[in-house]
């Protein structure tokens, strides 16, 4: 591990105090120039006596702004101090957990994983239209019908069309047929360029995309594409219940990867993280943004530090080791609730590697769905599926009376 390292609550708090010691301070320097402060004094509590042991809190209150990608050499110099923190968030995340070469990616704490995978969308679109002169009709979005909403959110804004591959209704996959026929149906449409986004874990099932499916196909045909996989939910989990290493940087046909803090690493909203090749990021630079310190290629600007600061606190409280441990422990609970199913008789979807349980509809009552939270496939019509994911407050003794009403119902 490069970047990835235990640490106790006194190192971490040492470290977030120096990187704050490092930002600008408003109070003992006078700045004119820039549209920022720290946090309205008049509102929130800024005794030092409650943050001083309260290292995130002292960040919020600090308020540093993140904007710009800091991997990529000059940025905003009043928020340096943090800003390496997030610069060492993105070394853990690209190196040790998805297996980069050093110093060969950037990337960024984006607001969630919805803006990441736009991000990796907008890159590659302008990426084929600057190398390859196409045009937006000639460029499409190849995913899943298990995809991510997203998805159609990206070709909305960017003025793409999406195809959707057909999954298997019981084992959620992608098919080498199925992703050949939805190319074709592009091709006769007049696509040429393909930004496929293949699930690592997708929202609503835990599914997996095998990326070989997609590459194959497009490789038949001899066609141009980029490869981008949402690990907005799997990140974070599955390079660790897996051996498989198809969906990190050590596959050449990975050009970026989205993950999200604030599911599973249980960071505070808007702490999606976004990973690509180095390079890449560079066709998205705004270089009409002249006043900031670096430009600017992320597409949401002005960000906060604070919640950079606190993935990067939450991965060295845990160390590689113990959040390894962790995501087995959830897996060993999925394991435990799958066998209950089982016993029932009950149909379920579960990939091997995952800690989400999707269950057919037609076996749970309505009511028991609403007690519980379970949360169905659709709000707009009769669910096929409820869904159960197996977080950190989930435990077995919660699980029981579950499988207990279960039983009785059925």
């Amino acid at each position: 591990m490069q970047y990835w390292k235990k640490l106790t609550k006194s190192e971490i708090k040492s470290r977030v105090d120096y990187a704050l010691a490092k930002n600008i301070n408003y109070q003992e320097r006078t700045i004119l120039g820039i549209p920022a402060s720290h946090l309205d004094e008049n509102v929130f509590n800024m005794d030092p006596s409650f943050l001083n042991n309260a290292p995130f809190l002292k960040a919020m209150t600090d308020n540093p702004n993140h904007i710009g990608c800091h991997t990529m050499g000059e940025s905003e110099p009043f928020f340096a101090g943090t800003q390496k923190l997030e610069k060492e968030l993105i070394g853990i995340v690209a190196e040790d957990i998805l297996k980069c070469e050093p110093n060969q990616y950037d990337g960024y704490v984006a607001s969630g994983g919805t803006e990441a995978n736009i991000q990796a969308i907008w890159i590659y679109r302008n990426q084929f239209r600057k190398q390859f002169d196409a045009s937006y009709g000639e460029i499409c979005i190849l995913c899943s019908e298990d995809s991510h909403y997203s998805m159609p959110k990206a070709g909305n804004i960017l003025d793409l069309d999406v195809f959707y591959v057909p999954v298997t209704d019981d084992t959620r996959e992608i098919t080498g047929q199925s992703v050949e026929k939805t190319i074709q149906e592009a091709k006769t449409q007049g696509k040429r360029y393909f930004i496929v986004v293949a699930n690592m874990m997708t929202t609503m099932f835990g599914s997996v995309d095998c990326v070989e499916t997609y590459t194959k196909a497009l490789r038949k045909t001899d066609l141009k594409f980029r490869l981008h996989v949402d690990g907005a939910y799997g990140g974070f989990v599955y390079p660790f219940s897996t051996d498989n290493d198809e969906m990190t940087f050590l596959n050449p046909d990975i050009s970026s990867v989205t993950l999200d803090a604030h599911k599973m690493v249980q960071a505070p909203f808007g702490t999606g993280i976004f990973v690509a090749r180095k390079g890449l990021i560079d066709n998205v630079f705004t270089d009409e943004a002249q006043y900031v310190s670096g430009l600017d290629a992320t597409l949401i600007g002005s960000r906060s530090g604070a919640n950079a600061i606190a993935v990067w606190m939450i991965l060295q409280t845990y160390g590689p080791h113990d959040w390894f441990e962790k995501i087995h422990i959830l897996n060993y609970r999925t394991n435990w609730l799958c066998n209950q199913l089982e016993d029932l008789n009950i149909e379920f979807y579960r990939h091997p590697s995952s800690n989400i349980v999707a269950i057919r509809a037609k076996h749970i009552p309505p009511e028991l769905a609403h007690k519980y939270g379970l949360v169905p496939d659709t709000h707009n019509e009769s669910p096929s599926w409820y869904k159960i994911v197996l977080m950190e407050h989930v435990h077995v003794d919660h699980l029981l009376p579950f499988v207990e009403e279960l039983r009785e119902k059925l």
